[in-house]
């Protein structure tokens, strides 16, 4: 058996330098591409393998200082090359870090972090990579867009912190901390949806539109586009937009309860499964009937992360969910049903935020935090069809009714045998 052992401790040092140099072979062959580039394929690949074996012979030796000694003389060396033959075209500092970091790419490999390093050189391959893309998004990031990202980094690492993590009013429902979190949740997914909006860079296809859309704001974009259908006539354009969007609060909602209450999701799927997919099979018959070159303006929305915007959701949360556990504990869950179809008329995401919380505390049972939200689902639907009744007229209101029913219409058989089979 001493052969096993012997075979044993010679595969697992192997292993760890094959993988070095695929990781270096990975990022060469990209930085092979740049003729102006000081380190091309073999160069990677060696200083990974390098990486390897000064974590080895630092760790035979007890000497830490050796893993390094060899950093710096990578660094050293790169840096040289680029002194003695400098490049207009390459001045050469992303070669030297992804020298670096193929060096210490190498070092993790050994230490028994194979499959993090090779992670990290995807992600360095693919940076080196697209270039081209990155400097063009970078083109098009107006000033504002990049106050949005400093936005939301204000809301989610300073506010945050600094809230006391401690629970107040009825059942101990209104938590500063947690109400705050959630504003960071339903602001990360706005912001998401509105730098996409951003970077659609005029008319693209109605679904990109419709997805980012939902976002940002359903209610937003139903308004926007209820407009646009009053003022051009490519009415059809508008209902496909709108009815798109309307299908992505559902995922939003299953995104933000999976956050919030992933005990919940099971049963809520009930519900926003069968509406989600009967309501996409009737937008995709009515998408068939639509012209295929048609296109959708980007809607102008506003930037879901200023900190009166995240401040006036916070406040509105709050008494919501304030409200949500006085009734509950004063009347029972039907005072949590007539405050869902109420504050659903204009918002859905407080009054679901809120009842995963009172499911959360266990005030609300799985079945009757579904109702409340499938609840303010429905006001929410009615409300739209009203704003699109209103104002994008008679036309758009038909294109969009048998779509949205049929979505609502499945959502509530799903929560009746939901409550049946409960």
């Amino acid at each position: 058996m001493d052969w096993l052992t012997t075979e044993s401790d010679f595969l697992a040092p192997l292993a760890s330098f094959l993988t070095s140099l695929a990781i270096g072979l990975l990022i060469g062959v990209e930085r092979e591409r740049n003729p102006a580039a000081k380190a091309g394929l073999r160069t990677f690949a060696l200083t990974a393998l390098f990486g390897t074996l000064a974590a080895l012979l630092g760790e035979r030796a007890d000497a830490a200082w050796m893993l390094a000694a060899g950093l710096a003389l990578v660094g050293l060396g790169i840096v040289s090359a680029y002194h003695r033959a400098p490049s207009e075209n390459d001045p050469g500092t992303t070669t030297i870090v992804a020298l670096l970091i193929a060096y210490g790419l190498g070092a993790m490999c050994w230490y028994g972090e194979r499959t993090l390093a090779v992670t990290l050189a995807i992600v360095v391959t693919a940076l080196l990579y697209f270039k081209p893309e990155l400097r063009g998004i970078l083109d098009r990031f107006e000033r504002r867009d990049l106050l949005s990202v400093l936005q939301f980094a204000t809301l989610s690492f300073v506010i945050l912190p600094i809230l006391p993590d401690r629970s107040f009013g009825p059942h101990g429902a209104i938590n500063p901390y947690q109400v705050w979190l959630l504003v960071v949740l339903v602001s990360g997914l706005s912001l998401a949806g509105y730098i996409a909006l951003k970077f659609l860079g005029g008319p693209r296809s109605l679904a990109l539109v419709g997805v980012f859309g939902g976002l940002v704001s359903s209610t937003a974009t139903t308004l926007v586009y209820s407009r646009h259908a009053r003022e051009a006539p490519a009415a059809g354009t508008a209902a496909g937009v709108i009815l798109i969007a309307n299908l992505v609060v559902l995922v939003r909602i299953a995104v933000m309860s999976a956050v919030v209450a992933p005990r919940v999701v099971p049963p809520l799927l009930a519900v926003l499964a069968p509406a989600l997919l009967a309501g996409s099979a009737a937008t995709l018959a009515f998408w068939r009937r639509l012209d295929p070159t048609s296109e959708a303006p980007v809607p102008q929305i506003g930037n879901p992360t200023e900190l009166p915007t995240a401040l006036g959701f916070g406040a509105v949360f709050a008494i919501v969910l304030f409200l949500a556990a006085w009734l509950s504990d004063l009347i029972g869950p039907n005072g949590i049903y007539a405050l869902a179809l109420v504050s659903g008329l204009t918002d859905v995401d407080a009054i679901t935020l809120s009842a995963l919380r009172l499911f959360g505390l266990e005030t609300l049972a799985a079945r009757q935090t579904v109702a409340a939200i499938a609840l303010a689902l429905v006001a929410n639907i009615v409300f739209k069809f009203g704003l699109v009744l209103v104002i994008g007229g008679r036309v758009l209101a038909r294109q969009v009714t048998l779509p949205l029913a049929v979505a609502a219409v499945a959502g509530g058989i799903g929560l009746a045998l939901l409550w049946r089979l409960g």
